[in-house]
């Protein structure tokens, strides 16, 4: 079974960290004070995590990232869905992240649009009443959610 849990401010997060640090190789950081993370689970076993934080009149989504043996399952959407799902539910008008040139691909599936760039990073934002949950970011098996057009 694959399921989501999240880790509310204040929470044990070595379950999280430790995925971060195994896919981008940074462990916990000033935000993580008051961002909320959240980790994808394939049965017991933590394969994906990612944050979420509110700053400047934005939501941010951060560190999105899944273990290098478990990619390509289509739990990177999960996480990305989740996230979405967490900023609408709490009044999000903006949701904002940064991506290396790599990630942005991703990225732009969901809806999300480079409007700058920042230490090699493209900022990428996507307004809230863009967000479609009802659909993956096209990267899946072909899910249910998916539209039978949509790229794989």
């Amino acid at each position: 079974m694959v399921q989501g849990k999240w880790f509310p401010t204040g929470s044990d997060l070595s379950q999280p960290l430790a995925i971060r640090c195994a896919v981008f190789g940074r462990g916990r950081d000033a935000r993580d004070h008051w961002a909320q993370q959240v980790a994808v689970y394939a049965g017991e076993e933590p394969v994906g995590s990612a944050r979420l934080w509110w700053q400047d009149g934005a939501f941010w989504l951060g560190d999105v990232g899944v273990l290098p043996g478990h990619r390509g399952m289509g739990y990177g959407d999960l996480l990305v869905r989740l996230l979405l799902f967490k900023a609408l539910t709490h009044g999000a008008r903006l949701l904002r992240l940064e991506a290396s040139a790599e990630a942005a691909p991703f990225f732009a599936r969901y809806g999300f649009c480079e409007e700058s760039r920042r230490d090699g990073q493209a900022v990428m934002s996507l307004a809230a009443h863009d967000v479609h949950l009802d659909q993956c970011g096209g990267n899946c098996a072909g899910c249910d959610l998916c539209p039978p057009d949509a790229a794989r």
